[in-house]
């Protein structure tokens, strides 16, 4: 029974995630902002049904069920393009320009010098209305370069160079190789799939080694920000959270150096990674961080000797666009350091969090850690874009503090609705909810044993186990 109740959960989980995503998106002059919020609340209620009924199952049923609602979720996202971000298509412009042996750094996709690669599902021909040529399509925007016809691009900025780090290059070159050009949305999307189910089995098993409780790996593999972001949406992110887990996996081993490869990879992927850092650098912490470099630099050779200093893309521009120059993106310091000045706050508030975090983690298991740094850096930094969160998602399950899940659900909010006071309530809500789970954990006493470096005396540690530390010891360890 407990078992069906589950199964129940996890299907009409995935049936609402196809009609949401074959039905409703962000691209319409309407844009369907309602029915995407709703059905995306009920799909959070549907994952915490999910999750509390998984936890009276025991036994083989737990990985069956776990593996299958990611199958069969992450399977449901493909049920139609993209629909609430348009950054997939640039990934196989990318992949396409690389195929025919060009920089993707070169050329800005509107070059006219390459009209020759340009598929039609990327770049639709112009339509003829009165005379007059115009782009039509829910995902396509208009180039005007100078020319009598526009250039119909879907594609986002399709004026300026790519974003994107060299290990996502060489990943989105390799999707084309295999599919072509002419194939549209469902590579990645089966990519991302494919990605989110190995990540479902990395949990599973590092979770076993390590005595973890085995049911918190649902906390990624039936999350609705997976299924949504990482597989409708593809997002790359997917593979820097799957070279960043085996970072802190092999990290946690006492496998410094190739857990340094692995989070210079993960860099390589996509910049944020560089967040997960901190955590990992208790023990000899420089073999990672000299490993880390050493593979970042090495991925970007054959691309900075193909284009020099223009592999640094558009990142600059990128990072003036989004607030960050002038610190009006920092929804939550702002309030208290308006204009430029809540720069300098997050800087310091960036700092001291990752000094904190080199200075507490367990080097033998880093997750704790690697969630407070990660979803700290959300909560101060607030972007506009939930997929940042897909990396917060598999540290929430290692540590098993299910709490910090509200910060993704907040910037699904403000996804859906970008209002800075709808922002800044959701991430408000969300910090005060971890601050009070985090110290109803710590039980009484907490701040003062953190100081003087003691364990709990009684309650569950980060992974969930059950932890009891007797008075006696406790007063051998403070002498």
């Amino acid at each position: 029974m407990r078992t069906a109740v589950v199964s129940i959960l996890l299907a009409a989980s995935a049936a609402l995630t196809a009609w949401l995503v074959a039905g409703f998106d962000l691209f319409r002059p309407t844009r369907d902002t309602v029915p995407l919020l709703v059905g995306t609340l009920v799909l959070w209620a549907l994952f915490a049904a999910a999750l509390l009924a998984l936890r009276r199952v025991n036994g083989r049923a737990v990985t069956v069920l776990i593996v299958a609602g990611s199958v069969l979720i992450g399977g449901a996202a493909m049920a139609g393009p993209p629909n609430t971000s348009t950054d997939s298509a640039r990934y196989a412009w990318d992949g396409i320009v690389q195929n025919a042996g060009i920089s993707p750094y070169a050329y800005v996709p509107a070059d006219e010098r390459l009209d020759g690669l340009r598929p039609d599902w990327l770049f639709p021909a112009p339509v003829l209305t009165d005379g007059e040529a115009s782009c039509e399509g829910e995902r396509i925007e208009t180039v005007n370069r100078g020319s009598d016809a526009p250039l119909c691009s879907a594609l986002n900025r399709t004026e300026v160079p790519t974003i994107y780090p060299p290990a996502a290059e060489i990943y989105f070159a390799a999707v084309r190789t295999v599919t072509g050009a002419e194939a549209e949305y469902w590579p990645l999307q089966l990519t991302g799939l494919l990605l989110s189910v190995g990540i479902t089995g990395m949990l599973l098993v590092g979770m076993r080694r390590r005595g973890i409780d085995p049911r918190h790996a649902a906390i990624w593999a039936w999350c609705p920000l997976v299924a949504t972001e990482g597989v409708t949406n593809s997002h790359v992110d997917l593979l820097a959270v799957a070279f960043t887990l085996a970072a802190a996996f092999w990290v946690s081993s006492g496998k410094q150096l190739r857990g340094g490869i692995m989070l210079g990879v993960a860099i390589g992927v996509k910049l944020i990674p560089a967040i997960a850092a901190p955590a990992m650098l208790k023990r000899q912490g420089w073999k990672v961080l000299a490993a880390a470099v050493l593979t970042f630099a090495l991925l970007y050779v054959p691309y900075v000797l193909a284009t020099g200093i223009g592999v640094l893309g558009y990142l600059p521009g990128y990072l003036t666009e989004e607030g960050y120059e002038d610190g009006s993106r920092f929804a939550l310091v702002s309030l208290i350091a308006p204009g430029s000045s809540a720069i300098v706050v997050a800087a310091i508030l960036l700092a001291a969090l990752a000094a904190v975090t080199v200075w507490k983690t367990d080097p033998d298991r880093p997750w704790l850690g690697q969630l407070v740094m990660i979803g700290g850096t959300l909560l101060v930094l607030s972007p506009r874009y939930p997929w940042y969160a897909l990396l917060l998602l598999p540290f929430i399950a290692l540590s098993g503090r299910w709490e910090w899940l509200a910060i993704p659900l907040a910037l699904t909010v403000r996804l859906l609705v970008p209002s800075l006071t709808v922002t800044r309530v959701s991430l408000a809500v969300a910090l005060v909810l971890i601050l009070v789970i985090s110290m109803r954990r710590a039980g009484p006493g907490a701040f003062s044993r953190w100081r003087a470096g003691l364990p709990r005396p009684l309650g569950r540690s980060a992974d969930g186990r059950l932890l009891r530390v007797s008075a006696s010891s406790a007063a051998r360890s403070l002498r």
